[in-house]
C-alpha cells in the first residue's frame, strides 16, 4: 500500500487541479471565519461545546445506557457492535430478516470506516448512496475524498461524463443544473422503490433517545419516511446529554463546515411511524480505546464538520485520497492510528503542525498536538520511518558537537556551492518540491563573532 508521501505525489501530478482544489477549500474555510465573526458569543460556544463534550466522555457508559433505554422506550431496536464486522453483520442480518436486497443510503463517514458497501455487495445486497457527492463517487468507484464535501476533488466536466456514462445523458454536459436535476430523477426512483433506509447519526439525545441528522440535500429524509426498515448507525461519542443542548452544536456545525447559519435540514428521529422498523447500531470499533487514551481521547469530540480539513495546507494540497483511511485531514490522522498503528504510521507526519486545524475546530480538539504525540508514540513502538531516525541520530550527534556542527556547516556551503548536483536531486526529499537557497557566504557563528 502507498504512503501519504506516495499518493500525494500523485495527486500532484496535475497542477492545476491541486492549485484548484486548494484555492476552493480555502474559499470555504474564508465562508467559515465569515459566518463565525457574525456570531458575538462564537468563543463562547465552542468552549461550552468542548465542555458538553468532556462530560460525555467522562461519564460515557451511563449516558449510553440512559440513551438505550430512552430508545427502547420509543419503539426503537437498539443493537451493540464492538467491530466494523459486527456492524455490518448485524445491517445484514436486518436486511435479511425483511427480506431486502436492495437498500438506499444517505451519507455516514461511520459506514465508510466500516466499508459496509463493498461488504453488502459481497453478500448480494445493492446498495445506493443519496448524497449527491457520495453518489459521484460511487459510480467512479472512489472514496470519499472530504468528510462534508465528499467530491471536492472532482470537475464537473469528469461529473457529467461519470453521468453519461451511468445515468445515460448526453456526452459533454457540464452544466450543473441538468448534472443535478439528471441525480435528482434518477435518485427519486431510488427512494420510491427502496424498502430499507440507512442513514448516519450526527448528534444522538440521551435524555430523549432520539437522534439528529443533518443533510442539506434532505435525502437522509426521503430514504427514511419512505422505508419500511430505517437503520441508523452510530458511533457512540455522538452523544449529547440533553436536547437543550443541542442548539449549541447545530449553530457550530454548519458554520464550521461550510460557512451556513445551519444546516437546510436538522432532522430528529424518535420513534418509527405505524408499521416501521426502526433501528440504531452504537458502533464501537476502537473508540474505547482511544477513550483510554489520555493523549488522544479529545478527539472523540470531533463532530465531522470538516474545518480542520478546509484550513490544513497539506490537506490541501494532498488531496483526501492520500489519506488513505476513510477520514482524511488532521482528523483523520489522529483516529486512524488508534485503528491499526502500523498501517496509519505515515498519516500523523503528514503534517506541519501550524496548528490552523486547532484554531478553527468547533470543539477545541488539540488536533496539532495529538499530531506531534501520536508521532511521539509511534516512533517509540517502531513504526517510524527508519530512514528518518537515522537521519534524527546523525542530527543529534552534529547538533551535540560544537566542532562537528561547525564542520558539517562548512561542508554543506562548500557542496552547495561547488558541487550543487549532490544535493539538488531526486534522492533528496527537499528538493523535489523546493528550490535550494544559495549558500550564505558565512555561517551565522562567524557572522556573530564579527558582528556581537
Amino acid at each position: 500500500m502507498k504512503n501519504h508521501a506516495e499518493l500525494a505525489a500523485d495527486f500532484n501530478k496535475d497542477e492545476d487541479r491541486v492549485n484548484w482544489h486548494d484555492e476552493t477549500l480555502w474559499w470555504v474555510r474564508q465562508k467559515r471565519d465569515k459566518a463565525a465573526h457574525q456570531i458575538d458569543n462564537w468563543e463562547l460556544l465552542r468552549e461550552t461545546a468542548s465542555q458538553i463534550k468532556n462530560n460525555v466522555l467522562s461519564d460515557l457508559s451511563n449516558y449510553l445506557q440512559q440513551f438505550e433505554a430512552n430508545a427502547i422506550k420509543n419503539g426503537i431496536t437498539v443493537h451493540w457492535a464492538k467491530d466494523a464486522a459486527e456492524h455490518n453483520q448485524i445491517v445484514k442480518e436486518i436486511l435479511n430478516r425483511n427480506g431486502i436486497k436492495r437498500m438506499v443510503k444517505s451519507k455516514s463517514m461511520l459506514t465508510e470506516e466500516c466499508h459496509l458497501n463493498p461488504y453488502l455487495e459481497q453478500n448480494g445486497i445493492e446498495v445506493i448512496d443519496s448524497d449527491l457527492g457520495e453518489r459521484i463517487v460511487q459510480l467512479a468507484e472512489e472514496p470519499p475524498s472530504h468528510i462534508v464535501l465528499p467530491c471536492i476533488h472532482k470537475k464537473k466536466e469528469e461529473i457529467g461524463e461519470l453521468f453519461h456514462q451511468h445515468l445515460g445523458i448526453e456526452a459533454g454536459i457540464s452544466d450543473p443544473q441538468i448534472l443535478t436535476e439528471t441525480a435528482r430523477l434518477h435518485l427519486r426512483e431510488i427512494f420510491i422503490t427502496r424498502k430499507a433506509a440507512l442513514t448516519g447519526v450526527n448528534f444522538a439525545i440521551a435524555e430523549t433517545g432520539e437522534f439528529v441528522v443533518c443533510t442539506n440535500e434532505g435525502n437522509a429524509d426521503m430514504g427514511a419516511h419512505l422505508a419500511d426498515v430505517h437503520i441508523a448507525s452510530m458511533g457512540i461519542e455522538k452523544l449529547v446529554p440533553q436536547r437543550k443542548h443541542l442548539s449549541v452544536f447545530l449553530r457550530l456545525l454548519a458554520r464550521s463546515a461550510t460557512g451556513q447559519p445551519i444546516t437546510t435540514y436538522s432532522s430528529h428521529f424518535k420513534k418509527p411511524r405505524p408499521g416501521q422498523e426502526m433501528h440504531i447500531i452504537l458502533v464501537d470499533n476502537g473508540r474505547s480505546t482511544q477513550l483510554g487514551r489520555p493523549d488522544f481521547r479529545n478527539s472523540l469530540k470531533c463532530i465531522r464538520c470538516g474545518a480542520c480539513m478546509n484550513t490544513c495546507p497539506v490537506y490541501r494540497r494532498s488531496g483526501g485520497h492520500s489519506y488513505h483511511t476513510a477520514i482524511a485531514g488532521p482528523i483523520g490522522s489522529i483516529l486512524a492510528p488508534n485503528l491499526d498503528m502500523k498501517d496509519y504510521a505515515d498519516l500523523p507526519f503528514a503534517s506541519t503542525l501550524c496548528g490552523s486545524c486547532t484554531n478553527v475546530c468547533p470543539v477545541k480538539i488539540d488536533i496539532h498536538d495529538q499530531l506531534y504525540k501520536w508521532r511521539q508514540v509511534i516512533v517509540k513502538e517502531g513504526y517510524g520511518d527508519h530512514k528518518k531516525g537515522i537521519g534524527m541520530q546523525v542530527m543529534g550527534w552534529t547538533l551535540s558537537s560544537p566542532n562537528l556542527f561547525n564542520t558539517a556547516g562548512k561542508a554543506g556551503r562548500w557542496v552547495i556551492k561547488h558541487a550543487p548536483f549532490a544535493v539538488n536531486n531526486p534522492l533528496n526529499p527537499w528538493y523535489k518540491q523546493r528550490d535550494m537557497p544559495n549558500p550564505p557566504k558565512e555561517s551565522f557563528g562567524s557572522w556573530y563573532k564579527n558582528n556581537r
